[in-house]
């Protein structure tokens, strides 16, 4: 049985094209288009299997965009746990305009679930025949499922003995915090929305970041910055890691690949600096990759010596 079973709910094929330059009406030529799995989970997976993790996918599929997105996941060696859906399952599309190198992104929101089959998904959790350490529950929530769908992948994965990691936003990350999991990782926006102000200093990211955990929402927090490097937070700690200087070429996928370095970490038995190292090293590389890419095991290991991690002093 693998240490990490991620959950996506909302699954994905991610195209990706090169075009001159986006203009109404014209048609527009573009590349041979590149199309990867993608959803949040299944990225976290992705990411985790590259680095060494014992990785399982539950996920629903429909059509024959469903088909190929087991076929793509599959492909990588991750075991996948198929339910199945009514609807074809969405396609996402990212265009990179090579004559301003802007990147243009279009996700779609999913066709609605019914109530037997996201309960499919749950119910594949909370009957695997062996438990995993770690649950990881990650991306949107497309129309038909419940806000509270996260919580009730914290409540299975508790009851599994497994340690739960989301990554969400709004009121599916806000229903997460009251059933209590181990670790969240939202960006500065998505932390921002969530206190109802502005974060703009180190220490009242720490303060929000804090508040949750007081309020016994979760144990961590991985707040990711952008541009701006990552902090995360614990009940006794509080550790920044500075930007790293590289060529930046797509953010697509810098979030997960995180994620997926620090769940794979932590699943090795890496205490949270160190996992907290692996997944900077891992959100910079995928920074660094075209389109919808998502990081190297070759990047992570050789940024990892640069990446810079100090400990913030708390009162």
């Amino acid at each position: 049985m693998p240490d990490i079973v991620t959950i996506t709910i909302n699954p994905a094929i991610d195209l990706f094209v090169n075009v001159g330059r986006i203009v109404p009406e014209r048609k527009l030529r573009c590349s041979a288009p590149r199309r990867d799995a993608g959803g949040g989970g299944i990225n976290v997976a992705r990411v985790a299997h590259r680095l060494g993790g014992n990785v399982a996918a539950i996920y629903p599929t429909g059509g024959a965009i469903g088909k190929l997105l087991h076929r793509l996941v599959e492909r990588e060696g991750i075991d996948s746990m198929v339910t199945p859906s009514h609807v074809e399952t969405r396609e996402n599309f990212t265009a990179y305009e090579t004559e301003t190198g802007e990147l243009y992104r279009f996700v779609l929101p999913g066709s609605a679930l019914h109530r037997a089959e996201w309960e499919a998904v749950l119910e594949k959790l909370a009957t695997l025949p062996d438990r995993p350490r770690f649950v990881v529950a990650s991306g949107s929530v497309p129309p038909g499922v419940p806000e509270d769908f996260f919580a009730r992948t914290a409540k299975c994965a508790k009851k599994l003995g497994a340690k739960i990691i989301v990554d969400t936003s709004g009121a599916s990350l806000g229903a997460a915090l009251e059933e209590g999991v181990t670790l969240i990782k939202p960006n500065q926006n998505e932390l921002n929305e969530f206190s109802g102000r502005k974060l703009e200093t180190d220490a009242d990211r720490a303060s929000a970041c804090r508040d949750l955990i007081g309020r016994g929402w979760t144990e961590a927090v991985a707040l990711t910055l952008g541009h701006d490097g990552a902090m995360l937070v614990t009940k006794d700690q509080v550790w920044r890691a500075q930007p790293m200087e590289i060529e930046a070429v797509s953010a697509v996928g810098a979030g997960d690949s995180f994620l997926g370095g620090m769940v794979s970490a932590l699943a090795a038995g890496k205490e949270w600096p160190e996992a907290f190292r692996v997944a900077m090293a891992a959100g910079t590389a995928a920074v660094m990759t075209a389109g919808t890419e998502l990081c190297s095991e070759a990047d992570v290991k050789r940024l990892m010596p640069d990446v810079k991690i100090d400990e913030i002093p708390t009162r």
